[in-house]
């Protein structure tokens, strides 16, 4: 079957796309549609988990949504961060992004090279008696969480965001050949606003393991997974996809 439109579950680019080329060079109409979400939690929806942020001296960070929603968090709870408060990122480029909330002090952000088992390098021997808070954005039990519990380190997970399905209600799903995921949620959301859905012809592209993992839960077959060593984005997967067509 002939790719000629395709559907990312994602925001439409705002600079130069590596679309671009595709969209010129393959004569194929790629829309782009976020299929969810994600809010901070409220100050209620906080509370049921009973976590009390100041008994922690340290303070776990993965992404920038969660930077965000725990200092508005804060905020909204009226809570005082404390200037002897550690943060520790799993880059420096979430650990830089600290510097909109607080100002950045290199005695106490401390950041791994972009893998949950980094973060533990990270804290080492040097830190290892700290009281952790992991900013989590969903309630599973994670990597970083297991990694701690292996590496012994006192902690508990935190849900800080939470992830809210789009109303797809007036998408065409049958519109499109193709739609490139980039995230589990993406095909809950697909479920959850299409309950009858039935795949029939319709491919999809998968973006990281976790989201090829959730199409195989959901029986769904995948077309296009990256990243791959010959493909690390979709742009490129996509464009192998048609040269070898």
């Amino acid at each position: 079957m002939k790719i000629k439109n395709i559907l990312i579950s994602q925001p439409a680019p705002l600079n130069c796309s590596p679309y671009s080329d595709i969209i010129s060079k393959y004569g194929v109409q790629i829309d782009f549609k976020p299929f969810f979400r994600v809010e901070p939690l409220s100050a209620k929806e906080f509370r049921t988990q009973k976590i009390n942020i100041l008994d922690f001296s340290a303070i776990v960070f993965t992404a920038r949504t969660t930077i965000d929603a725990f200092f508005h968090l804060c905020e909204e709870l009226r809570i005082t961060v404390p200037e002897t408060m550690k943060y520790f990122c799993i880059s420096e480029a979430i650990a830089l992004y600290l510097q909109k909330h607080i100002v950045y002090r290199k005695r106490k952000i401390f950041f791994g090279t972009g893998t949950p088992a980094s973060i533990v390098d990270s804290i080492g021997t040097k830190h290892k008696d700290e009281t952790f808070l992991l900013a989590t954005a969903d309630s599973n039990k994670s990597d970083l969480h297991k990694l701690f519990v292996k590496s012994k380190l006192k902690h508990e997970s935190a849900v800080f965001i939470k992830t809210v399905n789009s109303d797809l209600s007036g998408l065409d799903l049958q519109k499109y050949n193709m739609v490139v995921f980039y995230s589990p949620s993406d095909i809950k959301s697909l479920q959850d606003n299409f309950p009858d859905f039935q795949q029939k012809d319709l491919q999809f592209a998968t973006f990281g393991p976790a989201t090829a993992k959730a199409m195989k839960a959901a029986k769904l077959s995948t077309a296009i997974i990256a990243p791959t060593p010959e493909a690390p984005s979709i742009a490129k997967a996509l464009t192998l996809y048609f040269e070898k067509k």
